[in-house]
């Protein structure tokens, strides 16, 4: 009879710390392989910050708009009535949308649109309705509607922004025939040749209820009429104090007046002996 088979010796149980020891040295590796930089690869730093694009100024009308040309007329330049912005009367706008109105029944109702404008809505030499703009003026992330009536003496610029469906005007301002606009950002900017060596520069922003004007800049732009107009090289910049720095200009006569040798007289002459007593000379 064969003798039975010895008992099969049972593998013993791995250590539940040698698999946490063994999972640990992968993690580590993992970690190690992820986390080396390899020569020209890209690593991920998370999400990265949004850039602003620098705002850029964007011209009304350009297909319109001429060269600055010297100008002698001194229309005024100002802001709309401090009264609060009424909207047009029997007027709404369909559908909301601001961009699909008809900007001569707008200017055709609107009771602010003055008397020396009305003949540019029909048939008038010498005047023009602009074509509409839409720009953010107020900041909503909506377009305001801006226009421009122009007539022999003078250009009116409107503005005006949509509440619910109706149209409020928000600027009415009147500027030289010659003139140029430009939004930056929500704010407008005018440019004006107010006179032949001036021009003007004025900076509206919406205030919550109106564009108001923040600034306004006069600038030469060309030599002032005079024979004091020149520039004087020294003291044309002067410091408070009312001296200029730098060298100081003679002045137009010498402080001591330096004589002037006659051609006449020899420059050393001779000196006369002294006649002396009983003597006839």
């Amino acid at each position: 009879m064969a003798a039975a088979p010895p008992p099969r010796r049972r593998r013993a149980a791995t250590p539940v710390a040698a698999l946490a020891a063994v999972a640990v040295l992968v993690a580590v590796a993992a970690a190690l392989v992820v986390g080396r930089a390899d020569p020209g690869g890209l690593k991920d730093h998370g999400p990265s910050q949004p850039v602003t694009p620098p705002l850029r100024a964007q011209p009304l009308w350009p297909g319109l708009n001429a060269p600055p040309t010297p100008s002698s007329s001194t229309a005024e330049t100002g802001s709309a009535s401090q009264a609060p912005p009424q909207p047009v009367p029997d007027l709404t706008v369909a559908g909301r949308d601001i961009t699909a109105v008809d900007v001569h029944a707008v200017l055709t109702k609107d009771p602010g649109v003055s008397a020396e404008e009305r003949p540019a809505l029909g048939s008038c030499t010498g005047c023009a309705v602009r074509s509409p703009e839409f720009r953010d003026l107020t900041g909503d992330g909506k377009p305001e509607l801006i226009t421009a009536v122009a007539v022999p003496q003078q250009v009116v610029l409107h503005v005006y922004t949509l509440v619910d469906d109706r149209l409020v005007p928000i600027l009415r301002v009147k500027l030289v025939p010659l003139f140029s606009a430009e939004t930056i950002g929500t704010d407008l900017w005018l440019h004006e040749q107010t006179t032949a060596s001036v021009q003007t520069t004025s900076h509206y922003q919406w205030d919550g209820v109106r564009l108001v004007r923040l600034e306004q800049k006069f600038e030469g732009t060309g030599p002032l009429p005079g024979p004091s107009a020149a520039p004087d090289p020294v003291t044309s910049v002067m410091p408070p104090g009312g001296r200029a720095p730098g060298p100081v200009r003679p002045t137009a006569e010498p402080a001591t007046p330096t004589a002037v040798p006659s051609p006449l007289v020899p420059k050393n002459p001779a000196r006369p002996t002294p006649a002396l007593p009983g003597v006839q000379p």
